[in-house]
This record gives structure tokens, sequence and C-alpha cells, in this order.
């Protein structure tokens, strides 16, 4: 069965997009830590990050390194911090967060934004990407 990430990829489930190539996409996490949190995943289907192949996981982490950087010009913070949990969804993806203080790579306090914040947001990054 296909994960919600992969019904993202195929358009079967709307989101914020950020940017996007062949094989990598990133978005908005609508269920963010801070504003900016960030969803970078590959757009095949794999359930955990150290099970993609290594030319794909280093693709990965450059896709991811691109986000960051719009991320930092965008949204005001001390520094971008990644994680890579993959419990919640069976489908690798790396978090990006921008952060002003380590309670904020808790996943324990979320913030509350709109859908007209989340989209604002996402333009601002993709013009910055």
């Amino acid at each position: 069965m296909a994960t919600i990430f992969t019904k993202i990829v195929k358009g079967e489930i709307p989101c914020y997009k950020i940017a996007e190539d062949d094989n990598f996409l990133a978005f908005l996490d609508v269920n963010p830590n801070a504003k900016g949190h960030t969803l970078c995943i590959p757009k095949e289907e794999t359930n955990k990050i150290f099970d993609i192949k290594d030319e794909e996981y280093l693709a990965l982490m450059l896709f991811s390194k691109k986000v960051a950087l719009a991320l930092e010009k965008t949204v005001s913070c001390k520094r971008i911090g990644m994680a890579v949990i993959g419990l919640e969804v069976p489908h690798a993806h790396v978090h990006l967060i921008p952060l002003n203080e380590m309670d904020e790579m808790r996943f324990q306090n979320k913030v509350k934004m709109t859908a007209e914040e989340f989209e604002r947001l996402a333009k601002s990054i993709r013009d910055n990407f």
C-alpha cells in the first residue's frame, strides 16, 4: 500500500511544495515543529533511509542541503537542524527544521499555521531556492 508521501508525489494528496526534481520532493510539514519545518523525500518509496542506494542517499543529502539554504534565507533562525527519524511514515525522509532553540527539534512542541500562512511561506522559500 502506498504511503502518504507516495500519494503526495503522485498528486493524490496536496502539499505545500518547496522544491522538486526528477527524483526528490520537498514540502512543508503540515504539523511543524517550527515555522518552515520541511520534509525532503525521494520520490521512489523506500521504507528506511539506509535502505536506499548509496547514489540516491548522497543525492538526497545534496537536495536537502539546497532546500536548507533556501530555508535559511527565508526563515529567521540560528541554523537549520536536520533529523532522520522514520517511524511515523514508512518512506525515507529528512526533516529540515529552522532552529532558534533545542526544543524545536524535540517533536513535542508544534506551531499552528493557517493555510494562507503555509502558502505564503512555501512561495517565499521557493523564491529563495
